[in-house]
């Protein structure tokens, strides 16, 4: 006979404030280049694809196009629910079961968790095949390594009979620290690691039985469900209208048929900067580095840097994280309040607080380089075969000047190549576009001037990923001989800037 097909379903949604300056609410901990330069969610879909290489994402319709990055990035495949708003784990699972056949068997997994070893993961997954066949909710319990108070914990009980998975007798809240130590010397716990495998029919009876509000919401959701391309939009209104609470709250902790089996391997919800810190190497002083971080004299310091060289010099005790626009030190003892940090920075209007300089997009990526009064600087980098919106707008005009490939430029009704070390400048209303015809990354200075040089000043009129409104596009106007094409060391006339999109 043979083995049962598990479907994975990835959990995408999470702010990850706690690890703020390098996860942010447009860029969240599990799509940020964390370990080895890939993502969290990278490196899951790379370990889930020793189940199978097609997997489901519940995902922000925010930041699907980073899904299908790393999707990509990973070699594997599958379609995207995509969450018009969050409403935690309940709702997300409620509605991939929904759009799953009843006999599907569902392996749900954030996308923000570290386990280096795949291959004894898939081999704890497939322990609890059986048990969620024959009808339980088979959760997986981490072998816990220290009285932890950031996780919550699984009492596990007798044998089910299927397996090496056990009867769950109890869920605990994450417990002070002598409850903590307490469960340790028990024996007969484990962290909740929040990874479950059940039929998708299993897991919808028990949401009508415990959660039928939730349910009833995710099923007019799922019922008028848009599909576009690999992309399933959920109906907005319908699931905006259910409530947010997580499948522990609104499933396990109530249900009778839940199962667990224990993973004796490395795990982390790398849920803060002090966690992070334990994925890299101490040295005999307790430093840990990453990146260009350096030492000296030093005890107990973590040092993140991977853009340039940051030294802790006599420090002790310290968390030390440098990106481009933003520092954090932090005692090390306070590495759970950086969240608190992050809600301040959002009262006083910071935009660092939520966006990074460096924006992703679905055609590749843009870094604000220099900004000032009436101009702006960015690198843009834009991948093979793919393009900008057409647009235009009101403020300002743009200069390109392309450092590495070519680049195929619409300004007007006009359509030029612009090769390395040309450019070419497109005046303020003039209807344009920047596509990357080539097989290389496409990089490109854009010069940006003018009264008004906000995100917002843009206007559409063909958009090749969907992104609204899109206008009709009504005469065009001829491109004066001075913007076309010419070599950077020539004079150009001034400019004012364009937002890109």
């Amino acid at each position: 006979m043979n083995d049962p097909t598990i479907h994975p379903v990835l959990l995408c949604g999470g702010s990850g404030t706690r690890l703020w300056p390098l996860s942010r609410k447009a860029l969240p901990k599990q799509f940020a280049p964390l370990i080895g330069n890939k993502s969290l969610l990278q490196l899951t879909l790379e370990r889930l694809s020793a189940l199978n290489r097609t997997i489901t994402c519940v995902a922000s319709e925010d930041h699907r196009f980073l899904v299908r990055e790393a999707m990509e990035n990973a070699r594997t495949e599958g379609r995207q629910i995509l969450e018009p708003t969050p409403r935690n784990t309940a709702a997300a699972m409620a509605a991939a079961a929904l759009l799953a056949e009843p006999d599907d068997l569902l392996l749900f997994a954030p996308a923000d968790h570290h386990i280096p070893d795949a291959a004894l993961f898939a081999a704890t997954v497939r322990e609890g095949v059986d048990a969620a066949l024959a009808g339980r909710i088979v959760t997986f319990g981490v072998a816990p390594s220290f009285p932890s108070t950031a996780y919550g914990y699984i009492e596990a009980a007798g044998p089910t009979g299927h397996g090496e998975s056990r009867v769950v007798a109890r869920f605990v809240e994450k417990p002070t620290a002598s409850v903590a130590e307490s469960l340790i010397l028990h024996g007969g716990y484990c962290w909740n690691a929040g990874i479950f495998l059940v039929q998708a029919r299993t897991l919808v009876a028990a949401l009508r039985t415990h959660a039928p509000d939730i349910l009833a919401a995710c099923e007019r959701a799922a019922a008028a469900v848009s599909v576009d391309g690999s992309f399933l939009r959920l109906d907005r209104e319908a699931f905006e209208g259910c409530r947010g609470e997580s499948i522990d709250y609104a499933v396990l902790e109530k249900h009778a048929g839940v199962a667990v089996v224990r993973f004796e391997g490395t795990w982390s919800d790398v849920g803060s900067w002090n966690a992070v810190a334990q994925l890299h190497a101490a040295d005999e002083a307790g430093n840990r580095v990453s990146g260009q971080g350096r030492v000296l004299n030093s005890r107990n310091t973590f040092v993140h840097a991977p853009h340039r060289p940051v030294v802790a010099l006599g420090t002790e005790d310290l968390i030390i994280v440098d990106t481009p626009d933003a520092v954090l030190v932090a005692g090390a003892d306070c590495a759970e309040q950086v969240a608190d940090v992050v809600r301040m920075l959002a009262r006083e209007g910071t935009a660092e607080a939520t966006e990074h300089r460096r924006v992703v997009r679905p055609w590749g990526a843009y870094d604000s380089v220099d900004t000032g009064e009436r101009f702006q600087v960015k690198h843009l980098t834009v991948k093979p075969g793919c393009k900008l919106s057409l647009q235009m707008h009101h403020h300002r005009a743009e200069h390109w000047i392309v450092v590495r490939g070519t680049a195929k430029a619409t300004c007007g009704g006009a359509v030029q190549l612009v090769r390395e070390n040309e450019s070419i400048y497109l005046p303020c209303g003039a209807i344009h576009r920047l596509e990357n015809p080539g097989k290389t990354m496409l990089e490109v200075i854009e010069v940006q001037t003018g009264s008004y040089l906000g995100e917002d000043d843009i206007v559409r009129f063909d958009d090749t990923y969907g992104r609204c409104p899109v206008v009709e596009v009504r005469d065009v106007p001829e491109v004066p001989a001075w913007a076309a094409v010419q070599p950077v060391a020539q004079p150009h006339v001034a400019l004012t800037a364009g937002a890109v999109a």
